[in-house]
């Protein structure tokens, strides 16, 4: 599937976007499903649903409301929808993993990401070997935009090579989720756009440096986000956001060998927000 000089510049940019690789009809079922979620959280003041570790699943910017609703996260739909699981599970997407990390890989979680037009949501930058380290760093996180994503509403910025280096998401000792604001301006300035339309995949290392903007535009920008790992990688903590599926072979065959790469890492805490924009100091609708 992947070209040499794709796979060239996954190794050495630590990144790269296939163009028109998931089916339309399975982004409109896609889609649709969000749209039922968005008039579900029109009824919910606060954060709602359940996860495996008690966090709720659909996560709420503040100033959400019946008629102007904020959903900005769904942790782990392929939990709850069988129509996420086919594109995670089935298909090219997986099968591009497999080519860059394989040929045996796992499933670890996914998210849904939404900017709809008047939320303030951003990505501020990080990279997300620090949230979910694992045993070696064979992890691949794979970003499907369900509409056009451009500069407009948001889009995905990378840094190329990036993933080479090492930034903490420290602050003293408080885990923060994000680089300094002088490292994050030298990023920026580094950084490229990942424009794509919908049925294009981004394929980004577990360590590229990475985030976006709010949406100030008028269309909305939704993204759905799925982390993928070697067989043989397995995680030094358990994942930020815990799948009834994490751990789920989707390509060749498990493994009952951890391989280990000789690296030091700062260790994630278990924090208590539902979603790493609270995290990184986004505010969450209340409930009341």
């Amino acid at each position: 599937m992947l070209t040499p000089a794709e796979r060239r510049q996954f190794d050495e940019q630590g990144y790269v976007v296939l163009r028109q690789i998931v089916a339309a009809e399975r982004l409109a079922a896609l889609r649709r499903q969000i749209e039922i979620w968005i008039e579900e959280s029109r009824g919910h003041a606060g954060n709602y649903g359940e996860t495996p570790d008690g966090k709720a699943r659909f996560d709420l910017e503040v100033g959400h409301s019946a008629a102007q609703p904020k959903l900005r996260r769904v942790a782990n739909p392929a939990d709850v929808s069988e129509d996420f699981q086919g594109v995670l599970w089935d298909g090219p997407v997986p099968d591009a993993v497999a080519e860059l990390i394989g040929p045996d890989v796992k499933f670890h979680h996914c998210k849904l990401n939404i900017k709809l037009p008047g939320m303030g949501a951003r990505v501020d930058y990080h990279q997300d070997h620090p949230y979910d380290p694992h045993s070696n760093d064979d992890v691949v996180t794979s970003l499907i935009p369900l509409d056009t994503m451009n500069e407009e509403n948001g889009c995905l910025r990378v840094v190329p090579g990036s993933h080479k280096e090492r930034y903490s998401l420290y602050r003293g000792d408080r885990f923060v989720g994000k680089v300094s604001d002088e490292e994050a301006a030298q990023l920026e300035r580094r950084s490229r756009p990942i424009e794509a339309q919908a049925g294009d995949v981004c394929f980004m290392h577990t360590w590229t440096m990475h985030g976006s903007p709010a949406n100030r535009s008028a269309a909305p920008r939704r993204l759905l986000i799925c982390d993928y790992t070697a067989a043989d990688a397995f995680w030094l903590t358990p994942p930020m956001v815990p799948s009834i599926h994490s751990g789920r072979i989707v390509r060749g065959r498990p493994s009952r060998v951890a391989r280990l790469k000789a690296s030091t890492i700062e260790l994630p805490p278990r924090y208590e927000d539902d979603s790493f924009f609270g995290v990184q100091g986004q505010e969450t609708a209340q409930g009341g």
